[in-house]
């Protein structure tokens, strides 16, 4: 049967974009990404109004009023709360996808959506301030949880050619969430005092069509190959994403990578940092997830409307200038998308404001979803999991000690706290074009012998063809 409907499929290899794989992208990140980048900016507009609640519930309850200091490490608290909650979610993929599935992952991971929802929603009606933290640190573990696997499954689906499109989808939609934000936090909007509960728990439309459609798409043929053995599945999978291409190079790739690790079981996040064979590759993922973090983005994002407050911009154009930079985001996120295919004193305060929108858009045009890609891209099956939950939790314990420590680190250097972000950026990059290698139209195994050389593989460990004794060698080419 599998092999009548390979024999099926045209001679041309799927390399194009299908309807298909473009609806599950932009579904996949709807429902996800868009809600990681949603939940970034939603604080930012109510802040005064959330601080606010917070005094009247503690002198309420405790008959305590807290100062401008106790607030400001609230608020900072309900902030960074939300990166906690992503680590915690990060700590919990690599057995979730291994169990469920990428697609069944992600499904299974909306019923946080709707807890952490109503949670905010109705925290100011039930007086209670930890429901509004408990909330952001619900919608944080699904971010951490969406934020690794909405890459990887798009990463497997994908034919080698589109993995930098489809992998940049999910950055699209963050910026998108980050604009949606903004906009919706206006005053004329939602941005009212009596609004900001509904303003956090809006959260749970996008969430509600996701679970409702994506279901009826197919499972990552990778997953259902190589650790389900499904063959069937695998092919029907891959005709659904590739209806009118032929499909056979990509299920001998898969089965070539299955055959190699055919002795090998899911490595485990301990098993990964001993692993010598994915040493630099380990160590990529590192640099770049902490490195994207401590670029100081996530400041600008948490943070906005005070820097631009602190520049001199008056307090009434303040929001406008903000859902500036969040078009700047999403229009510099398209580009992103498809170049990774091809590659006075007076006027300080708007100098001020154009540093920011620049920082904004280079980052969105770059970093902002390729670590996520290249994650998926440096790692094969066996390895995969691990690598996503080591990446997850270095990044979003970055993101927590951004979104804590800015105020006060503003408030003790000033402006000089972006000499940290320049210097850490410089670092990254000079990483980037020395160590990591080009990925582009390369297959996972093509990859991993890409960093042999690093990972001190001898040449005579290669076989006759090329290919690594994969099985041999513990799937990446050193003896395990």
């Amino acid at each position: 049967m599998a092999d009548e409907i390979l024999r099926e499929s045209d001679g041309k290899q799927g390399t194009h974009l299908t309807k298909s794989l473009l609806a599950v992208a932009f579904l996949a990140s709807f429902g996800s990404s868009m809600l990681y980048g949603f939940n970034l900016a939603v604080v930012n507009s109510p802040a005064q109004y959330i601080k606010n609640f917070y005094n009247e519930t503690l002198t309420e309850s405790y008959n305590w009023i807290p100062d401008e200091r106790h607030l400001t490490i609230l608020y900072s608290v309900t902030v960074s709360i939300f990166a906690i909650g992503g680590m915690t979610g990060a700590l919990l993929v690599g057995k979730l996808v291994t169990k469920f599935g990428r697609k069944g992952t992600l499904v299974r991971a909306t019923v946080l959506v709707f807890i952490g929802g109503a949670l905010m929603g109705f925290s100011r009606s039930c007086r209670m301030p930890a429901m509004v933290i408990l909330g952001r640190f619900i919608t944080g573990v699904h971010s951490g949880i969406c934020l690794s696997v909405v890459p990887m499954y798009l990463g497997e689906i994908a034919p080698k050619s589109l993995r930098g499109f489809l992998g940049l989808v999910p950055s699209i939609h963050i910026c998108l969430g980050v604009f949606i934000a903004q906009v919706l936090g206006l005053h004329e909007l939602l941005g009212k005092e009596e609004y900001w509960p509904l303003l956090l728990s809006l959260i749970v439309f996008p969430t509600m069509i996701q679970l409702m459609l994506l279901p009826w798409f197919p499972e990552s043929p990778r997953y259902l190959l190589i650790e389900k053995g499904n063959i069937h599945a695998t092919i029907e999978a891959l005709k659904w994403y590739r209806p009118k291409g032929n499909i056979q190079a990509e299920v001998d790739e898969m089965q070539e990578e299955q055959r190699s690790l055919s002795s090998i079981h899911t490595i485990s996040v301990w098993g990964l940092l001993r692993d010598r064979c994915v040493r630099w590759q380990v160590i990529t993922i590192m640099v770049l997830n902490i490195g994207m973090q401590l670029s100081g983005i996530d400041a600008i994002w948490f943070y906005t409307n005070d820097i631009f407050r602190d520049a001199g911009i008056p307090d009434l154009s303040i929001q406008y200038v903000t859902v500036g930079t969040g078009a700047i985001e999403v229009i510099s996120g398209m580009l992103g998308c498809f170049t990774i295919e091809r590659a006075q004193v007076a006027y300080m305060r708007y100098i001020s404001v154009g540093c920011v929108v620049g920082i904004i858009a280079g980052f969105c045009i770059g970093p902002a979803g390729v670590p996520f890609l290249i994650t998926a891209e440096l790692f094969k099956q066996s390895h995969r999991p691990a690598a996503y939950t080591v990446a997850g939790v270095l990044n979003w314990m970055s993101n927590f000690t951004i979104g804590f420590v800015f105020p006060f680190l503003e408030m003790t250097m000033g402006p000089y706290c972006y000499l940290i972000f320049c210097t850490i950026c410089l670092g990254v990059a000079l990483y980037t074009i020395f160590v990591i290698p080009e990925t582009k139209n390369k297959t996972f195994m093509e990859i991993s012998q890409m960093f042999a050389d690093k990972n001190n593989i001898l040449e005579e460990e290669l076989t006759s063809n090329g290919y690594l004794k994969m099985a041999e060698m513990n799937g990446y080419g050193t003896h395990s």
